[in-house]
């Protein structure tokens, strides 16, 4: 029997059609699921998400999810936030009335200021500031990888950044906290370099169940 190693979470506000077929592309077999039974077995997590923190975590609530997470990352599965996913694992956020996240991360979600486009769309550089870091192995400095969003984490603890990127000012493109990451850009939608980001996180999963 093939197991499953990559569990994706729909709770009703993610792309999840793209970043399963990227999963699979590299050959990871994958589960598209909000079912608890299935999640509390998963191997590794991907928490996507397009749209409003309030709704996500709402929906969260309402799937009964916030403490399987919470469960599942601390006993060491590794986990993968994109997008409005990265956003979710923080204290709160000033989209939605300051709306409580998952708190795995110090620092709350903001809301790019100055005379800028909002929401950024498009291509960003990445810069690294740690260039051992697993998740990105092959990737070099400054590498481009596609953002769309209007908010971004403000992160307490700086140890908890392994990569910026810059957007009027610098702002946090990568988090991790032990097997927990978190990833601002889509690395489904960033074509080859985003691609290598997905293939180094199913690597991980793949070591953690050696």
């Amino acid at each position: 029997m093939i197991l499953v190693e990559i569990t994706i979470i729909d709770y009703g506000v993610g792309n999840l059609k793209s970043v399963e077929h990227a999963f699979v592309c590299q050959g990871y077999k994958t589960c598209v699921t909000s079912e608890k039974r299935l999640i509390e077995k998963a191997h590794g997590l991907i928490l996507p998400g397009v749209g409003a923190f309030g709704r996500a975590i709402v929906n969260l609530h309402e799937l009964d999810l916030i403490h399987l997470l919470r469960q599942k990352i601390s006993l060491g599965t590794p986990f993968l936030g994109i997008c409005l996913g990265l956003q979710l694992l923080f204290e709160n956020s000033e989209e939605t009335g300051e709306a409580e996240g998952l708190s795995l991360f110090k620092g709350k979600v903001v809301r790019f200021q100055g005379n800028l486009k909002i929401p950024l769309i498009g291509w960003n550089q990445l810069q690294l500031l740690n260039k051992e870091e697993p998740l990105f192995k092959g990737i070099k400095d400054n590498t481009f990888f596609y953002f769309v969003h209007s908010y971004y984490a403000q992160v307490k603890n700086h140890a908890d950044i392994v990569a910026v990127s810059y957007y009027g000012s610098e702002f946090p493109a990568v988090v991790r906290r032990g097997n927990c990451y978190g990833v601002q850009f889509h690395p489904e939608k960033s074509s080859c370099e985003g691609l290598k980001i997905i293939n180094n996180f199913g690597k991980l999963v793949r070591e953690k169940c050696k």
